[in-house]
């Protein structure tokens, strides 16, 4: 006589833990989701689709779906992160980067012109204390030097394309939210995108012309990363995107081609 009940209980048993199951894993696939719409409807493709524009008073009148999904990333707890796969951790890193510079902007907007506008003589906006994320209070410094760069973890150079700093001289803000299951693709989409902006990144005769980026964050670029060990040999393997010409590839491979670092422009990228 205790058969069926006990069969009934398995099986309840089951439907409980398969459901538990459906919805964790929901729940980690959807976590971007409230991201990736606001991004999707506020941030505008300009320039032959090499920048973005953000509608940040768009955002702010939405201010509540940013605050709760900037607070469900806070809700990750630091050994929740430590075992989720690579991908899925710089992800949520880059997005965590993002989303609380847009926040941060959004704290003075719009009486700024740029981000610099919320630092100081002392201090930069970068190095501002503001973003609780895995279990401490943290800078954008530290989000982007500390877990991202200065984890050893990543080695992938290509972060510089997809974490923005709201600036019209940087890689655009891309218009969805980075996911595990499509990073490599959004990464190289983001250098391909951000290399090939020849107001930003051009060769002209015996002299590439590059951003900044490759100036302050060059290191990055000489770590191995695809085989690469000199700036001019990550520039190689992206030679389609800079438009070299035979000449011009060979003249960089043999280091005879000058490098030289654009000025970089701070205003704030806003779509007005």
């Amino acid at each position: 006589m205790f058969k069926t009940p006990l069969k009934a209980l398995l099986l309840g048993s089951a439907l409980v833990v398969t459901s538990f199951a459906t919805s964790f894993s929901a729940q980690a696939q959807n976590m971007h989701d409230s991201w990736n719409a606001l991004l999707n409807k506020h941030v505008v493709a300009i320039n032959h689709n090499h920048s973005t524009e953000v509608d940040y008073a768009a955002i702010k009148r939405e201010h509540a779906q940013l605050k709760t999904y900037l607070d469900s990333l806070t809700a990750v707890t630091q050994s929740e992160f430590d075992a989720w796969e690579k991908p899925k951790q710089l992800a949520f890193l880059i997005n965590a980067y993002n989303a609380w510079t847009v926040e941060l902007i959004l704290t003075k907007y719009p009486d700024i012109k740029s981000i610099k506008d919320l630092g100081s003589f002392f201090s930069s906006p970068w190095s501002k204390e503001f973003v609780p994320l895995l279990g401490k209070t943290r800078s954008l410094d530290d989000i982007e030097h500390g877990l991202i760069r200065g984890s050893g973890k990543y080695n992938d150079p290509r972060i510089h394309f997809a974490v923005n700093c709201a600036s019209i001289g940087c890689p655009a803000l891309r218009e969805e939210a980075y996911t595990a299951t499509d990073l490599e693709s959004q990464l190289q989409e983001q250098t391909v995108r951000f290399l090939s902006d020849m107001t930003r990144n051009m060769a002209q005769e015996n002299t590439l012309s590059v951003s900044s980026i490759f100036k302050w964050y060059g290191d990055d670029f000489e770590k191995g990363f695809r085989g690469a060990n000199t700036l001019q040999q990550f520039f190689l393997q992206y030679s389609d995107a800079l438009k070299l010409i035979p000449a011009q590839q060979k003249a960089l491979k043999n280091d005879d081609m000058k490098v030289k670092f654009l000025d970089y422009n701070w205003d704030l990228n806003v779509r007005h």
